[in-house]
């Protein structure tokens, strides 16, 4: 076959492609988080690593992001029908900041708010799960984990070994600190480690007051150290062992009826959903172009 044939036949299915990811696009941002008008109950799920902002993707917003949270939470919290908004946690964490929005957000709710964490609850993500009012939690669930990380690469001895040289011009004393192509001077770790220690007080001081414990006890737990469900309930971490019957049961017994549940997750707009799956389709391409490449004699392997 002749190289324009073959070109022509490669567009049509790149086009093909392209037009059945924007047409399942089209679907998703019809039928994504329609919201029960009779339910009493709001479904927040914070699933994975939390940040400040999210990226768009075909079949998922991404990693879940305080302002998405922190807009859900508002949303539950605004409808008259609501009157509990139950968190499905599954997270190791996150960034300080966005874990501390999520809770001054649910904080300012009206709304009754429960926990449930069903594999994972851990540094931010249980600092989010404190906020609540009633904490339900595997028996085998991982939570707590209470404490702050702060580290990055730093590789100025590669630099030395085949020598590359870093010319330091800087306006203002610390600018470059925690530069990975210097070491961190005396001065700078101390400073470093101030930030991380000051973080660290707020996360055990807000933690202490959500969960009425004395401020040395959290202190005393707050060694970065994980605690199982068990636990955890044992420390005052958590209210109550258990899974989805136990769940429901806290909820229906604050409510005093049946209760019924509404899942509250970002909707993702028309235009969004074919970023995302322009997205996920550029990088499904590059995915076979890098196999193809790079499989001949197996020399290189990239894992994530």
């Amino acid at each position: 076959m002749k190289r324009g044939g073959r070109r022509w036949i490669i567009g049509i299915v790149i086009g093909i492609i392209v037009l059945f990811f924007i047409g399942i696009a089209i679907l998703i941002s019809l039928f994504s988080s329609g919201t029960s008008l009779g339910a009493n109950t709001a479904v927040i799920e914070i699933t994975g690593p939390i940040v400040g902002d999210s990226s768009p993707s075909l079949f998922g917003v991404g990693q879940p992001s305080s302002s998405d949270l922190v807009h859900l939470i508002e949303e539950a919290d605004e409808n008259p029908r609501i009157q509990v908004i139950l968190f499905e946690i599954n997270s190791p964490g996150g960034s300080a900041v966005a874990s501390q929005e999520v809770v001054e957000a649910i904080k300012n709710t009206d709304a009754y708010t429960v926990a449930w964490i069903r594999e994972q609850g851990t540094s931010g993500a249980y600092w989010i799960a404190s906020a609540t009012e009633h904490i339900v939690a595997s028996p085998l669930s991982i939570t707590g984990s209470i404490g702050v990380l702060a580290s990055y690469l730093q590789f100025s001895g590669l630099l030395q070994d085949y020598n590359v040289t870093y010319e330091r011009v800087v306006g203002g004393k610390y600018k470059d600190i925690g530069s990975p192509f210097k070491p961190l001077s005396t001065e700078e770790r101390g400073l470093f480690q101030a930030a991380v220690d000051e973080l660290h007080e707020y996360f055990i001081a807000d933690v202490a007051e959500n969960r009425g414990l004395p401020v040395e006890d959290v202190k005393q737990m707050g060694t970065g150290i994980f605690y199982t469900g068990k636990q955890a309930l044992e420390l005052g971490l958590i209210d109550e062992l258990g899974g989805k019957q136990e769940v429901i049961a806290a909820v229906e017994d604050y409510l005093g009826e049946e209760a019924t549940f509404s899942i509250y997750q970002k909707r993702v707009g028309f235009f969004e959903s074919i970023v995302g799956a322009l997205s996920d389709v550029s990088f499904m391409v590059g995915k076979g172009i890098g196999e193809v490449i790079f499989s001949r004699g197996n020399t290189l392997s990239i894992s994530t």
